[in-house]
């Protein structure tokens, strides 16, 4: 179905299931341009309009997500240099998103490129941002914590690592959908081994399906025979409304709600909601 089709009114949110404890997902994937930062900001938006309590914490120094999610993030901005480099708290840096209530945002400005140098001499380096968060979480219940991470494994992918508890690996139905996976899942053992025994892959989400073309759905197969429990049912399509959402600071559920890409967002939230739900069970 073409993306600028309206949609019957799936998108009504329904209410998600609360976790029985906070969720922390790290959305990483070495390879570059595989939708992280829109996985991150829509499915945030998804769960925020089901009712749940949910902060991002961007750590790319483009701060797109920030951009995304209607956060001013210019030159000055405190957010997550602050917390990382600084110490300071979150709580004094958090935004409330326009976009969702219960969506709060620690926004990312340019100063994060820096950070990984900075962070290269400081005392227990890789555990900065979990750190920050636990004391951030006492005193501000939080459902999902959603961490996006830059296209590479440094020091700030690696505290994103340490921080969560899952993680999700947007993959693009593309050719050499796989490529730089491997080495993420090598880095994520090597994480679990030395600094995150409860870090986990939970979740797989297939992103730029084309249902017209063989390639996608060869994709999706190989996808799901590698992650076959890892992989979500949903597979978000690829969608001019979805790319076109963070040039007006918004997600494409609040930019465009009908959409297919809106839909199948609304859906990956609410599986991964239910997931969750089920395996507390």
């Amino acid at each position: 179905m073409p993306d600028d089709l309206p949609v019957p009114r799936e998108t009504r949110t329904r209410v998600l299931p609360t976790p029985t404890q906070r969720r922390t997902f790290v959305i990483a994937n070495q390879k570059g341009g595989v939708g992280k930062t829109t996985t991150a900001v829509n499915l945030a938006t998804a769960l925020a309009l089901g009712g749940l309590r949910v902060l991002v914490v961007d750590l790319d120094p483009q701060g797109n997500a920030s951009t995304a999610l209607g956060i001013d993030h210019g030159p000055g901005t405190a957010g997550t240099y602050e917390v990382l480099i600084g110490g300071a708290s979150v709580a004094d840096h958090v935004v409330e998103s326009p976009e969702a209530p219960g969506l709060q945002v620690l926004p990312a400005t340019i100063d994060l490129a820096g950070a990984e140098i900075e962070l290269v001499s400081v005392v227990a380096r890789e555990r900065r941002l979990i750190r920050a968060l636990d004391r951030y979480v006492a005193d501000h219940p939080v459902d999902y914590v959603l961490l996006d991470c830059p296209p590479s494994l440094g020091l700030l992918t690696l505290n994103a690592l340490v921080a969560a508890t899952e993680i999700l690996i947007p993959i693009q139905c593309e050719y050499y959908a796989l490529e730089g996976v491997s080495q993420l899942v090598r880095t994520i053992d090597l994480v679990k081994g030395e600094l995150n025994d409860q870090l986990k892959l939970s979740t797989v989400l297939l992103t730029m399906f084309d249902g017209r073309t063989r390639l996608s759905a060869q994709v999706a197969d190989e996808v799901r025979s590698h992650f076959r429990d890892e992989t979500l049912s949903v597979a978000i399509p690829r969608s001019v409304r979805i790319s076109e959402a963070p040039s007006y600071g918004q997600s494409v559920l609040t930019y465009h709600p009908d959409s297919v890409g809106a839909v199948s967002y609304l859906k990956a939230a609410e599986e991964i909601a239910r997931r969750g739900a089920e395996e507390a069970a």
